[in-house]
């Protein structure tokens, strides 16, 4: 059961920038509801009220009962961009824009015996044929351990629950009817049609 989702805002400096954020000196962690993952799925279903859904690819890892990385998957961090950013500006939290109904899509998991595997990695999302986001893991600002150190540190990390380590730049809308296939290069694909 996933409980909670940690996720690293802004762990590629690119995106930070193309998002006209700062970049951070320390991690930065918000937190998406265990419930709105979706495991395996083949679609994505957008909520109603959103105008403005944005696709964040990223790896995701999975704690295991020692509080350690035994498995790993392909994510969506799905944003509703333009709501984020009015909450943003009112300096309000971003649950709303974050933690919707299936705003966390995932692929099945395989397992990681070494977080070296998943150094000097790429991560690529396509939208309809189209290379959207196409990054390194060796790009990231704070590396895995840092990662999972700072949420260890700071929240209270169950079994099950999942680290999303942050997306490359690319960031962009997703509408009805697009085909979004994230890749981890060599580890695993996943597909989904968005309704």
């Amino acid at each position: 059961m996933i409980q909670n989702i940690w996720a690293i805002g802004r762990n590629y400096v690119e995106h930070a920038k193309e998002l006209g954020n700062e970049v951070p000196t320390e991690p930065l962690v918000f937190l998406k509801a265990g419930s709105c993952a979706t495991v395996a799925h083949s679609e994505i279903h957008l909520p109603k009220w959103a105008t403005d859904v944005h696709h964040e690819v990223e790896i995701a890892l999975q704690f295991d009962e020692n509080l350690q990385i035994s498995a790993a998957c392909v994510a969506l961090d799905l944003t509703e961009r333009t709501l984020q950013s009015k909450l943003k500006a009112k300096g309000q939290p971003w649950t709303l824009a974050k933690s919707f109904t299936e705003a966390c899509p995932i692929s099945k998991f395989f397992p990681v015996g070494d977080l070296d595997e998943l150094r000097k990695i790429d991560i690529k999302l396509m939208v309809n044929g189209e290379l959207r986001q196409n990054g390194n893991t060796s790009l990231m600002i704070f590396s895995y351990e840092e990662q999972i150190d700072y949420v260890r540190q700071h929240f209270p990390v169950v079994a099950g629950d999942l680290l999303l380590t942050g997306t490359p730049a690319g960031v962009g809308p997703v509408k009805p009817g697009d085909v979004l296939v994230a890749e981890i290069v060599g580890k695993i694909t996943h597909k989904w049609t968005v309704k």
